[in-house]
């Protein structure tokens, strides 16, 4: 596969493009070691709940800050996934191998690694309790846990996963059956669903109909497959700019979309699946299908939903601006698990970790917080196999674009930025606390334009 700066030979790729060997060559030489399996403590300055992106990122940020010996993540999974690939493995383009590390290789290094799950905060004592039966303390507190998936909430989910035709690529479980799926597919309705709940990444159900359709038409099977998406929501996406965009393709490659529809049920020794108008509420209708890729409901993880630390729906209630907690001041949050009106995305997080960094900086000296997130997120929008829309937006759902081009148009260098170049900069930048969001990025583009 060619490089991202043999695609897009611009002068301003080509600045990209040194920024990014610069980048290499400044990372190259760091090294993650292995923290410690089990904590010989029981107090630690900076305490981090959850070893995912947000997790790990911010324990790296704050062992610069306050010395890895002050600084413990409290994580039980032994393997770390980088997420945002699964939609290419879902669709064949990437092996699973590609998305896992040994969760002890990304823990930064000297930072205390507390192999246990957290099941109850106590923000008025400063304290934790785990799974194992300690109470771990802290003076400031992260939570980081991210977001829950409840296939539970459908009825014949997980148990549907058993029998072929069904996938889904928001799990490791499941991610390879979709894969399967789109394989073994002959002919009929080949069916892709968005629940009626927050979900991550918001733009993967549809991405893999994209990439499906792709697929059908590279092995000759499109004449045969219906293409639906059964979608909760009342709109294709979010931002006008991008959602137009994607209107245009769906009425190229004649895809039904059907909006208010709410998987409710799936019939899996049928392969059939129950969906609820939500118009119409118990107004239901059953599809059958010859592929079903499943998104499952999600929420916030239930250690958060009772917890003192949570708002009325359940999420950790932080400022939208600064990321500290509004009751809790030594308490901040960082991405899925938060009730930040932005899309829940590795995007965000990253753009998150340089915020919260500084509000943390200026807690820490008894200052007030003045660097603002502005909501940036981003949903790079796989249409096919080698094209990508790549969305980048705000709170306000206004486009916040990074590059000196129209972002909206399907580009082969969005994709290879995607496949290829963000897993890169995801696992030698952004968990060693070194990638802020690519803010940074859009300065150095106008100064090329200047």
């Amino acid at each position: 596969m060619a490089p991202l700066v043999t695609v897009v030979s611009s002068p301003r790729a080509r600045l990209f493009a040194c920024f990014l060997r610069l980048g290499t060559q400044q990372t190259g030489s760091l090294q993650l070691h292995t923290g410690a399996s089990c904590a010989s403590k029981n107090h630690y300055e900076v305490l981090v709940l959850g070893g995912g992106s947000g997790g790990i990122t911010m324990a790296a940020r704050m062992k610069r800050k306050v010395g890895a010996e002050n600084v413990a993540i409290v994580e039980p999974s032994e393997r770390h996934f980088y997420q945002p690939i699964w939609t290419l493995v879902g669709a064949g383009a990437k092996q699973l191998s590609f998305s896992g590390r040994p969760t002890a290789s990304v823990i930064p290094s000297g930072v205390e690694w507390i192999k246990a799950r957290v099941v109850e905060l106590n923000p008025d004592k400063n304290s934790v309790h785990t799974d194992n039966g300690k109470e771990i303390f802290y003076k400031y507190l992260i939570i980081a846990l991210g977001i829950q998936l409840d296939y539970e909430k459908i009825k014949g989910l997980p148990e549907g996963f058993a029998h072929p035709k069904i996938g889904s690529n928001y799990s490791v479980k499941t991610v390879e059956k979709t894969w399967k799926a789109l394989q073994d597919f002959k002919e009929g309705n080949a069916i892709f669903t968005f629940p009626n709940t927050p979900v991550k990444c918001a733009g993967a159900p549809q991405k893999i109909m994209y990439l499906s359709e792709a697929y059908f038409r590279k092995t000759g099977k499109r004449s045969k497959a219906n293409i639906i998406f059964n979608t909760a929501l009342g709109t294709i996406f979010g931002v006008k700019k991008y959602a137009d965009a994607l209107q245009e393709i769906i009425q190229e490659r004649n895809l039904t979309v059907n909006y208010k529809q709410n998987l409710i049920e799936v019939r899996a020794d049928k392969q059939e699946a129950v969906f609820e108008n939500l118009d119409k509420p118990g107004e239901t209708q059953v599809f059958s299908y010859e592929m079903l890729h499943v998104t499952p409901p999600m929420s916030s993880p239930d250690v958060l939903k009772t917890s003192p630390v949570a708002d009325a729906a359940g999420w950790v209630d932080v400022d939208k601006e600064t990321l500290q907690h509004k009751k809790y001041m030594n308490v901040f949050g960082i991405g899925d698990c938060t009730n930040l009106p932005t899309s829940k995305t590795a995007a965000a997080v990253a753009a998150q970790s340089g915020i919260l960094d500084r509000t943390i900086s200026l807690i820490m000296k008894n200052q007030i917080p003045k660097k603002k997130y502005d909501g940036y997120t981003s949903c790079p929008l796989v249409t096919g196999y080698n094209r990508v829309i790549l969305a980048e937006f705000d709170y306000k759902a206004q486009p916040l674009e990074t590059f000196p081009f129209d972002q909206s148009k399907e580009r082969l260098s969005m994709y290879l930025m995607k496949a290829d170049l963000m897993p890169f900069l995801y696992w030698n930048v952004m968990l060693r606390g070194y990638w802020g969001g690519p803010a940074f990025l859009r300065k150095l583009f106008h100064l090329g334009m200047s």
